[in-house]
């Protein structure tokens, strides 16, 4: 078995520019070893290196599966049914398409979370529903007015 390279300074700094760049802050990342199984229906897990780092309820590892070869994933700690998600492949070959995949597969997921596509409004999803808007119209104009 092959030995995977740790994470790099320039790996590292990619990560990090990626995540203040979407962010508009700097965002901690730690260093961690996760365990993966590289290929399906290999059954061996092997250790990889990889950053973590929360950000907007999610959590986030990035995994390095082999020399320049990448794996994103992100799930939401304390959820129950933990599920994990992926950046949209098993394996990217180029970290900066591998950041933007992962932090882009979060980013709609998180739409879809609070209910972006199931056609509510922006004021719907602000927590003022319909029922909460009168019917007045616009201020200064009189209903009667626009019907005669």
């Amino acid at each position: 078995m092959t030995s995977i390279p740790d994470i790099d300074d320039g790996e590292r700094w990619t990560v990090e520019s990626a995540l203040r760049e979407r962010y508009g802050h700097r965002v901690e990342t730690q260093l961690a070893d996760v365990e993966l199984r590289l290929a399906p229906g290999d059954p061996q897990l092997s250790a990889c290196p990889s950053l973590y780092w929360e950000e907007r309820g999610a959590g986030f590892v990035l995994a390095k599966i082999g020399d320049r070869r990448y794996r994103g994933m992100f799930f939401y700690p304390g959820e129950v049914g933990g599920e994990q998600y992926g950046a949209g492949r098993p394996e990217y070959d180029d970290l900066g398409e591998c950041m933007t995949a992962l932090l882009r597969a979060q980013a709609d997921h998180e739409k879809e979370r609070r209910g972006v596509a199931s056609g509510k409004t922006a004021r719907e999803l602000e927590g003022v529903g319909e029922h909460e808007l009168d019917d007045a119209g616009p201020a200064g104009v009189d209903d009667n007015e626009t019907r005669g």
